[in-house]
């Protein structure tokens, strides 16, 4: 017959003749779907048990507790004079090709002599833990920068911002938003109030309503607080307007006057056109 198949006959299966691929497809469908499921177990278990290895793995919202304590750590490690600044979250990065992400950065006003600034840097990375590896480098661009890891890929940095003044800051590159951040609550406190107003009032300004209130968990327990007045109008001269309620003064610079006031640090900003006036406690070093 040399292969020819007569009507009503299946065709022969003998050994030159391969069986149908459509015999494989079932066991090739499972494997796969065993594959997959295997996969996803191993992703399950990693992300459950398995520290973070990558920024990504963690969301703005899981990050945001750890640049407030960051903080907490540099106000402590900057003394008296040390001014928190509102959290800002800039928007518009990516953390994949396909997905969208932000960045939380909380900043630390410091104002000190004018050419001590490097020397205040040394000093808060000599303070800050141990395990952040918090260490100063001079750059031919910014001068003296300081670099520490706060962990959870919370960086940590400062320089100069102005003379006598240094911004150190905790960001934590770009995240996932998640739930997004929830800044540390905040409730009105009477002393920086009152404090705000007498400096206020010596400036010949209003009282402030409804100041700006930022907050941050001090290393040792408590909180470091600070109450911001918007810009004021400078008189012609600032310090002998604060000098009646500052005595004395613990900074009297062209940049910056500080005192106390009770427990309360009062600190104006003379950097710009107009002053700008903080009401704080900061944290035991």
């Amino acid at each position: 017959m040399n292969g020819v198949v007569e009507a009503g006959q299946a065709p022969p299966t003998g050994p030159d003749r391969p069986a149908s691929p459509r015999r494989w497809l079932p066991w090739l469908l499972a494997a796969t779907v065993a594959w997959a499921v295997l996969l996803a177990a191993l992703t399950w278990t990693s992300v459950r048990d398995d520290p973070p290895t990558v920024r990504e793995q963690r969301s703005l919202a899981e990050a945001g507790p750890v640049v407030d304590r960051a903080v907490g750590e540099l106000v402590a490690a900057a003394g008296d004079t040390a001014v928190l600044t509102p959290p800002e979250i800039e928007r518009g990065c990516r953390v994949t090709p396909f997905a969208d992400g932000a960045v939380l950065t909380r900043g630390v006003d410091v104002f000190v002599p004018a050419g001590l600034e490097r020397a205040l840097l040394e000093r808060v990375a000599d303070r800050l833990p141990e395990r952040w590896r918090a260490g100063v480098r001079v750059t031919s661009d910014d001068g003296p920068r300081l670099r520490a890891d706060a962990g959870e890929f919370v960086t940590v940095s400062g320089g100069i911002e102005a003379d006598g003044r240094v911004r150190l800051t905790a960001d934590t590159g770009c995240r996932p938003v998640g739930a997004g951040y929830a800044a540390p609550a905040v409730a009105a406190d009477g002393e920086q109030a009152d404090a705000l107003a007498a400096a206020l009032r010596a400036l010949g300004a209003p009282a402030d309503p409804a100041p700006t209130l930022v907050v941050a968990p001090c290393p040792a327990g408590g909180t470091a607080r600070t109450a911001r007045a918007a810009a004021v109008p400078a008189p012609s001269s600032p310090a002998a307007a604060l000098a009646p309620v500052a005595r004395p003064p613990l900074l009297d610079t062209a940049q910056a006057y500080a005192y106390r006031h009770g427990g309360v640090i009062v600190v104006a900003d003379l950097t710009g056109d107009r002053v700008v006036v903080s009401a704080s406690t900061g944290c035991a070093a």
